[in-house]
């Protein structure tokens, strides 16, 4: 069985992408939405973390998250807002067909992946160079031609409250 190793530097930034089960184009879905929201703030209760950027895309999420100082337990975080989206989201977005032995075996949803991807952010740069590769990610994938296009984007929050660190993301 695979052990995986992730970093753990309490009080950091970090850079995660979250996927959809088999890619479905469901997360933007008002329903999953909602639940994804809800979650979120439920979690940052008991569990406080800032979100610094995030872009929710049709089969897959992207966000910075900063931790308190002291704290690295993000993978905690993340189990919990996937598993009360699946849990509040389950009766329109379970798929039979696709509940594998080892999806029973871990009690998974049909609608996330197993694991998420992190990078822990290194500097100001690279924290720069992801918040940009968050806002402009749904032009990337053809969902606009510019960041403004998309909804689903802390972009808008950035350019209302006049903190645009990008670069050329507002052409």
């Amino acid at each position: 069985m695979s052990r995986y190793r992730r970093a753990t530097a309490a009080g950091s930034s970090y850079f995660f992408t979250v996927v959809a089960y088999r890619r479905q184009s469901i997360l933007c879905d008002e329903a999953i939405r909602n639940a994804l929201r809800a979650s979120i703030e439920t979690v940052r209760v008991a569990r406080p973390f800032i979100i610094d950027a995030w872009v929710l895309l049709p089969d897959h999420l992207h966000c910075v998250w900063t931790l308190p100082d002291g704290d690295a337990d993000f993978s905690t975080r993340w189990m919990i807002i996937k598993r009360a989206v699946s849990l509040a989201c389950r009766e329109d977005y379970r798929r039979a067909d696709w509940v594998t032995a080892s999806k029973l075996k871990h009690r998974e949803s049909t609608i996330w992946q197993r694991r998420f991807w992190e990078h822990p952010i290194r500097d100001e740069n690279d924290f720069a160079h992801h918040v940009d590769y968050v806002h402009f990610n749904p032009v990337k994938h053809g969902h606009g031609q510019r960041a403004v296009d998309w909804p689903h984007s802390t972009f808008h929050r950035y350019v209302r409250d006049g903190s645009m660190r990008m670069t050329g993301l507002l052409r």
